[in-house]
């Protein structure tokens, strides 16, 4: 997996004083969790826009004092109104510490029933995958060639290598629906199907931790 590197300053002081001093400035507060002690930093906002404002999944190198962190993203919170960055949470990998973070999910080939005038649906943009930091996917490669009208495709049916899923094995991620076009008279069907694929997937999205240590501290 790719990794993007993030220069960080070490703080000696974590109080609201300070953390708004930082932000005027600029600088994003920071803390590393998961290593032999919490490390909390600053840096700067422009640093994260190859790691936030991307449909692309990267690993971060942190590095500060001198020093390289290996570490994935856990938490990020926002303005909600700038859309400033104001605080950011990671995680420090270890070689033989399996982590969890979501990954793009890649659609390839044209259904069948997208040919037939069907509507491809996808429920899931990313995914969810644990594993160990070298066997993480760069994305999860999905071939809906094969998907007729009224077919799903589940994370069940997603082959892995070394990686395994957050989700249940009935998580639709994606699916071909007769399109109103294509279906005469069908409209109030249409609504119908929506609302219970709506349905469908809130049921199959659990708010999964980032970590399993994420989930101890909790």
């Amino acid at each position: 997996m790719k990794s993007i590197t993030i220069q960080g300053t070490k703080r000696e002081s974590v109080g609201k004083k300070s953390t708004k001093a930082l932000r005027d400035a600029e600088l994003v507060p920071c803390v590393v969790y998961g290593g032999a002690e919490t490390l909390n930093f600053s840096a700067e906002e422009r640093s994260f826009k190859g790691l936030v404002y991307t449909p692309e999944a990267h690993t971060v190198s942190i590095e500060v004092d001198g020093k390289t962190i290996p570490a994935i993203l856990q938490d990020i919170q926002f303005h909600p109104l700038t859309d400033k960055i104001l605080h950011a949470d990671f995680y420090q990998m270890s070689d033989d510490k399996p982590v969890v973070m979501e990954v793009p999910v890649a659609l390839t080939g044209r259904s069948k029933g997208v040919v037939a005038g069907g509507s491809l649906r996808q429920s899931f943009r990313k995914l969810k995958v644990k594993a160990l930091p070298g066997n993480l996917p760069d994305e999860i490669v999905v071939d809906v060639t094969s998907l007729k009208i009224g077919g799903k495709l589940y994370v069940g049916d997603i082959k892995t290598n070394n990686f395994s899923f957050m989700h249940p094995d009935n998580a639709v991620v994606v699916a071909v629906k007769m399109s109103r076009t294509a279906l005469k008279g069908g409209a109030a069907g249409d609504d119908e199907e929506d609302e219970a694929e709506a349905a469908e997937v809130k049921d199959q999205s659990p708010d999964v931790p980032t970590t399993e240590e994420k989930s101890t501290e909790a």
